[in-house]
Formats: structure tokens, sequence, C-alpha cells
């Protein structure tokens, strides 16, 4: 997926990370309260908090907004939230998974099917692109941690199931149910990661050229600025070529 490591990276040149900082640190401690509520506050006995806790740090999110999201669980506060997955295509069909939590579904619903409209796609019925995609484990590490081989050996020794790396750096792949204990493994053997998430990884992706990735690009960019929108996941497939374009305007 040639361009899919590059898509941050692309994003963060661009200068969106500082516009949508106080989004992104809303969405991480929504996850967090979330988390914390469905299972025990100590992210130590709780996976899904600690990697959700993780995924905040590696964002720069300061501890004292991390502590408030877990005491707001414990406390009782805070909406109830729902999970909620929707999926469509996007620009020359791609595919797109959109996942939310929401205090009220049929506003959400409304915003991310206007979405999809306004930015030419169109919203499916669940399941309707979701094949394309398989529920993966992801650990990311930069360069420095180390060159292929090293990286490859750890992973095996950690139970990962694929490693792919780039000048970019490292990602290493596992099922979805072994996240946290490849996780732990191979912090054990190469440090503190960049990113520790559950991801959809494609199965099978739809080739951009340069236009279709800017209809693409406005269409995520639209969806990620719905406060109830979490994450956002597309099967898109470009040429080193095309995203040095991206990177470029």
């Amino acid at each position: 997926m040639a361009g899919h490591s590059k898509w941050a990276n692309i994003q963060h040149r661009k200068g969106r990370q500082d516009k949508i900082r106080a989004k992104l640190f809303s969405k991480l401690s929504k996850e967090i309260t979330i988390a914390a509520k469905m299972g025990d506050p100590d992210p130590e006995k709780n996976p899904r908090l600690r990697l959700a806790v993780k995924q905040a740090k590696s964002q720069s999110m300061p501890n004292d907004n991390i502590d408030r999201a877990i005491k707001k669980s414990v406390a009782g506060e805070g909406e109830d939230y729902e999970e909620i997955r929707y999926e469509g295509y996007g620009p020359n069909g791609v595919a797109v998974i959109v996942e939310a939590m929401t205090d009220n579904r049929n506003r959400t619903a409304s915003t991310v099917r206007s979405t999809f409209t306004k930015n030419g796609g169109n919203l499916g019925e669940t399941g309707s692109v979701g094949f394309m995609f398989e529920r993966k484990g992801a650990v990311s590490y930069p360069t420095e941690v180390g060159d292929a081989d090293t990286v490859m050996m750890a992973a095996i020794e950690a139970g990962a199931e694929d490693v792919e790396s780039s000048e970019d750096g490292h990602i290493i792949w596992c099922a979805d149910t072994d996240l946290n204990d490849v996780s732990n493994a191979l912090e054990a053997d190469l440090g503190e990661s960049e990113e520790t998430k559950l991801v959809w990884r494609p199965t099978t992706t739809t080739e951009l050229d340069l236009e279709a990735m800017q209809k693409l690009m406005k269409l995520i960019d639209a969806l990620e600025d719905d406060d109830d929108v979490q994450t956002v996941t597309t099967n898109f497939e470009a040429s080193d070529e095309v995203m040095a374009q991206l990177a470029a305007e």
C-alpha cells in the first residue's frame, strides 16, 4: 500500500495537525473515557484503555488531559456514547469506513450521509465495503530502532504476523485480539512505540491519480472535522509520484 505510510506525513506537512489538535485531543479523550467506563479505570488492567492512553501519548496529549478523561468515567460523568460504523464509497469508488462515537445516532448518520454526498461519495449499508478490509493491530516504530531484519526478528518473537519496513519507519501487523500482548512484547524489546492501535487494513485497493486523491482528501477532511467521527479509513492506492505532488501543494 504505497500511499498509506505517507498519508500521515502529508497531513503533518500541510499543517493540518495544528488546526485539528484541539479536536484530536477531544476525540482521544472521548475514547479514553469510554474505555475506562467499559472496563477498569486502571490502564494496566484494561487493554482497551491502555491502548487509548498510549495513542494519546503518541499524539503528545498532556498527562493532565489523560487523567481528567479517566476521572470523568470514574465520576460517571460524560454522555453515554455508542459506537457506530458507517461504510460507503468515496470518489472513484474508493471504499471508506467511518468509525464514530455519538450520543445522538440520528444526528451523526445525517451528517455523515450529507458529507459523503457533498464530496462525491455515497453512504452504503453496513457491510457494503467492510469485506474489503481486515481488522488488525498495528504497531509503528521509527527507522532509528533498527534495520528491517532487527525489527522482523522482534516481531516474530512477539507473535506478530507481518512487518512493513520503509524509509518512513516500520509497521508491525498482528491479529486484532493479540495487539495488547504483541505491543507489550515489542516494547520490552524495541522500546516505546510511536503508535499502537486497531485499524482496518485493506485487502484490496483502488489506484487513484492526483485529481482523485485531491477529491478524496476533501472527503476525509470533512469527515474528520465532525466531532462524532473518531477514525476514517480508506483503501486508496497511489503512486509515490502522486503522493509527492500532494505533499508539494
